[in-house]
């Protein structure tokens, strides 16, 4: 028994051999390990590295290079003020409150403004024009009547021109559809850092990019609560989320956020990290466009400069920070202000503000403007027409992200006015016509015959829908506007002002086999009657057969030469104005009538530069004579005519008598579009009003468009018109019933103006004879 278990005990050769193999396996374990393990390492080091080295190259590229797409800033023109200048104080008024200026007791500060009975004192902003700086100062305006009538400076100084700022219009914005307006940390208005840094990051100044600390805090806190009620992010971690990442809560997107802040931290400053802050942070958010940086949202909460906010205002953006929706002081007053009054609690509580201050600001209300008081984007129309204009010249691209500066034409006090006159008119007639007018459009054009400019636009009854701009694009039949370019091509050919035209009934076959009758308003033929006449009264029958015998030819000729670049079909109806143009095209045509004859495209763009106020491109005056002077002359004549006499007589049961109007009224077939286009001294307007859907209306152009047009011209108190004679010009008294010359003291007399030599050889007598002045006559014949 004893040996078995000996032997039993004993180790067999294979065991021998099997053991010492497992002591080496184990040995072998943990070396290969260690090696697979720092292999890994090495290799993870190696992506680690690569992915700081990539990291590292985005934070300082987008960082150093151009941070933000800014979209070009499009300026109304300046207001500038001198003595002898019309202008009314409620006009100067209106101008500062929609720069943002605030009114009170003692201006005493940029911004503000204050007013007496025949005085203003005005502490103008400054602003950097393309053709130099206008600094901010204060200015004393005496005023008498209704003009400007001395400017002094804060030391009594007469000064003999200053300029208010340009108001900004809006923009024209990136793809993103952001905006902003930068600033500068050293520009931030006093308590701005100290909040923001309060109620975001205490220790901002503390850490390198992330906080252990408010991580832990911020984890114990949502812990409590058993949700997500408050981050641990700080400042710096709040941009490289907004400046390189995206908002999703993610934990990818939080491990690339934290190295990326710490490198931030690593090449630039805290103030440098502060400012592109205040420059990137989403605050809102106006329609489609989103709201960045604090310098929009000043004037997006409170319409007027950063620098210019009060503590309380200061407060209530540094608390929408956390929640720009939730804490929208226009849609959520009450948590906006308990928000407000936490951010002024925790400067009090830092020693940042007394109590005093604390307790002042506290009372104060939200003080923010009403979304639709804030002038950008406020004039669509004219801004549609500043991009089309730009866009000959600039691409996309530049456009959008270079910040260039767009200075404009556009006059607010003249926009305002005309858009007034629309809205206020179409109520009028909506009371008058019921129903009859639903669905009524309208749309409007006024410029400066003297330059070309264009000053107002509107596109449509809602001046501020960013749609359909009837202005440009709502192409309509301009029925009798066309008429003066009819007669301008007949006195081209040897026709006058006296010449007499039949109105009589009228059939033309056309190519196609179909008769072309037309008709006059009243469905009444007039017999002979004189072409000024004929014009002023608005024929048709006259104007066809008249147009007919010259060739409609001429009369595209002339449309073109007065500026219509459309192309045109020389059929009988045009000359009853059944091609369609659009108000703005019409506006080009008249302003070379009342340019007199010299043909000025309209303008919008004054000049672009780029964001350092460098001149890029300058849009001068392009003038050029396409219409002698003295057939123009005699057009206005009978335009003038056509206020005092004809189809536009009832302006003068509205303007001054003394206000010399020239204009012409037109009225589509069966009423579709109701037309005015006229001029005075320093404006020019057309009013179009009409269905989208194009079916009839109630209105002619005298009791449509013209009535929006004289309410228009009323407000504005235009220059009167006053038509220099040109040489080569003659005015003969002239016999209504014949055409023949005659003596003023004669009844039914009148007075036209004539080229030289076209005038009647003629005379009829009535019992008056002018020996004298019939030998004056007489030997001004033969000499010539």
């Amino acid at each position: 028994m004893t040996k078995k278990r000996a032997s039993a005990a004993k180790p067999s050769r294979s065991d021998a051999r099997r053991k010492p193999v497992r002591k080496r396996s184990r040995g072998r374990f943990w070396p290969s390990l260690f090696k697979f393990l720092f292999k890994l390492t090495l290799v993870m080091s190696v992506f680690v590295a690569i992915g700081m080295a990539y990291l590292d190259m985005q934070v300082r590229s987008k960082f150093e290079g151009k941070r933000w797409a800014l979209p070009a800033k499009v300026y109304a023109r300046p207001l500038e003020l001198y003595p002898g200048q019309p202008l009314a104080m409620n006009d100067l008024k209106a101008e500062l409150d929609s720069l943002g200026y605030r009114f009170v007791r003692s201006a005493s500060a940029p911004g503000l403004a204050e007013w007496a009975t025949s005085r203003a004192r005005v502490y103008t902003r400054g602003f950097t024009f393309p053709d130099g700086f206008e600094p901010s100062r204060q200015l004393l305006l005496d005023f008498r009547g209704d003009s400007l009538s001395r400017i002094l400076d804060e030391e009594g100084r007469t000064l003999p021109l200053a300029r208010l700022e340009p108001l900004l219009v809006g923009g024209i914005y990136p793809n993103s559809n952001e905006d902003r307006d930068l600033i500068r940390l050293q520009d931030a208005p006093p308590y701005l850092t100290e909040a923001l840094i309060g109620i975001e990051d205490r220790s901002y100044y503390d850490h390198h990019g992330i906080s252990f600390k408010g991580i832990a805090r911020a984890m114990w806190v949502n812990f409590q609560a058993g949700r997500f009620v408050q981050g641990g992010s700080t400042l710096t971690q709040q941009l490289i989320k907004n400046f390189y990442l995206t908002a999703d809560r993610t934990l990818l997107r939080k491990l690339t956020e934290i190295p990326m802040a710490v490198l931030l931290e690593l090449h630039y400053s805290k103030d440098e990290i502060l400012e592109a802050y205040l420059n990137e942070v989403y605050l809102g958010q106006s329609g489609a466009r989103a709201v960045h940086g604090f310098g929009l949202a000043s004037q997006y909460y409170f319409g007027r400069p950063l620098q210019e906010l009060q503590l309380h205002q200061v407060a209530l953006l540094a608390g929408l920070v956390k929640g720009p929706s939730f804490y929208d002081p226009r849609r959520n007053p009450e948590r906006a202000k308990e928000r407000r009054d936490l951010v002024l609690t925790i400067l009090a509580e830092r020693n940042v503000i007394s109590a005093q201050q604390l307790a002042q600001a506290l009372a104060e209300g939200l003080d923010v403007v009403k979304e639709k008081n804030l002038h950008k984007g406020a004039y669509p129309a004219y801004l549609d027409l500043v991009k089309r204009q730009l866009r000959q010249d600039y691409r996309d691209e530049d456009l959008s992200s270079e910040g260039l500066r767009v200075f404009t034409s556009m006059d607010p006090v003249v926009q305002g006015r005309a858009e007034a006159a629309l809205v206020d008119t179409m109520a009028v007639l909506a009371k008058r016509y019921g129903k009859r007018v639903d669905g009524l459009e309208g749309s409007m054009v006024v410029t400066d015959p003297q330059t070309g400019d264009a000053l107002a636009l509107i596109g449509g009854r809602d001046t501020r829908f960013q749609g359909f701009n009837r202005a440009l694009d709502a192409v309509r039949p301009i029925g009798s506007l066309v008429k003066p370019a009819v007669y301008l091509a007949a006195l081209e050919q040897g026709y006058t002002l006296a010449s007499t035209l039949e109105d009589n009934a009228l059939r033309v076959k056309l190519p196609n086999g179909d008769l072309w009758e037309p008709n006059n308003f009243d469905k009444k033929p007039h017999g002979l009657v004189p072409l000024h006449r004929a014009l002023a009264l608005s024929y048709n029958l006259a104007t066809a057969k008249l147009g007919m015998d010259i060739g409609v030819e001429r009369v595209v000729d002339m449309l073109h030469r007065l500026g219509v670049e459309r192309d045109l079909k020389a059929y009988p109806s045009l000359l009853l104005g059944g091609q369609g143009m659009s108000p703005f095209e019409v506006a080009g045509m008249y302003q070379t009538i009342a340019a007199n004859g010299f043909q000025t495209p309209l303008r919008a763009i004054r000049m672009v530069t780029d964001a350092q106020g460098q001149e890029l491109s300058r849009y001068p005056f392009q003038v050029r004579q396409t219409v002698p002077v003295e057939l123009v002359h005699l057009i206005q004549y009978a335009m003038q005519e056509v206020a005092r006499e004809g189809t536009a007589r009832s302006v003068y049961q509205q303007l001054p008598a003394n206000l010399n109007v020239a204009g012409k009224t037109g009225t589509s077939n069966d009423q579709r579009d109701s037309w005015f286009a006229g001029f005075t001294g320093n404006r020019l307007a057309v009013v179009w009003l009409g269905r989208d859907d194009n079916s009839q209306l109630p209105l002619t152009g005298s009791s449509g468009a013209l009535r929006v047009w004289t309410d228009f011209m009323r407000r504005e108190q235009p220059q009167p018109y006053l038509a220099r004679m040109p040489d080569g010009i003659e005015y003969v008294w002239i016999d209504e019933a014949t055409g023949w010359r005659s003596d003023q003291r004669c009844e039914g007399s009148r007075q036209l103006p004539f080229l030289y030599g076209t005038a009647p050889q003629q005379s009829v007598s009535c019992g008056f004879n002018d020996p004298v002045g019939e030998s004056l006559e007489w030997f001004r014949n033969w000499f010539r």
